[in-house]
């Protein structure tokens, strides 16, 4: 999700906000910790070692956790719950997209095929909840059809990093906002 928190971190510049006082805070850096186990697990994909990602739920619980210290610190109290919100309906929107494709989330790899990131054997090899798309798969917009090269997400994929947006962009924006206020 590190590409959420950098286009959070790219929109405040944009809006003129400060994001060098993110930094400053330790609230950040178990955040980026996560980030750069991510960064691990993915290059363990890309090498085609997929040990790891029978850890990607318990890691991604972890994660998410690790926003507690900055909601806390800087009172993001309605963004969390706007942010939970995101994760609510990304969660049911995948739930639904699971079910009906009986219990696995069919994958739609296009880039990925050309990064390296999927390989169609791939799927075989991991067993897990993802399954290669075909012509049978049901609700295809629910499904991993968003693909970046080196991941695949689906809608549900996306409203759950809303929530990385909306803590880190109203973070900065609360931070700015004191800054300036304590002038």
């Amino acid at each position: 999700m590190l590409e959420t928190i950098l286009l959070a971190l790219v929109i405040a510049k944009i809006k003129g906000y400060k994001i060098k006082s993110l930094f400053k805070s330790w609230t950040i850096y178990p955040i980026l910790v996560f980030e750069l186990i991510y960064l691990f697990v993915q290059a363990n994909i890309f090498k085609e070692n997929y040990s790891f990602i029978k850890y990607a739920n318990v890691l991604e619980t972890l994660y998410f956790c690790s926003y507690l210290a900055l909601i806390i610190k800087y009172e993001q109290y309605i963004s969390a719950i706007i942010g939970s919100a995101c994760i609510f309906i990304g969660t049911i929107l995948n739930k639904i997209a699971i079910s009906a494709n009986n219990g696995k989330m069919p994958v739609f790899p296009t880039l990925s095929y050309s990064t390296g990131y999927a390989k169609p054997d791939a799927f075989m090899k991991v067993n897990d909840i993802h399954i290669l798309g075909n012509s049978s798969t049901k609700l295809k917009f629910l499904t991993d059809v968003i693909d970046v090269g080196y991941s695949i997400l689906s809608i549900g994929d996306i409203f759950i990093r809303l929530f990385v947006f909306i803590i880190i962009f109203n973070t900065i924006k609360h931070m700015n906002k004191v800054e300036y206020s304590n002038i």
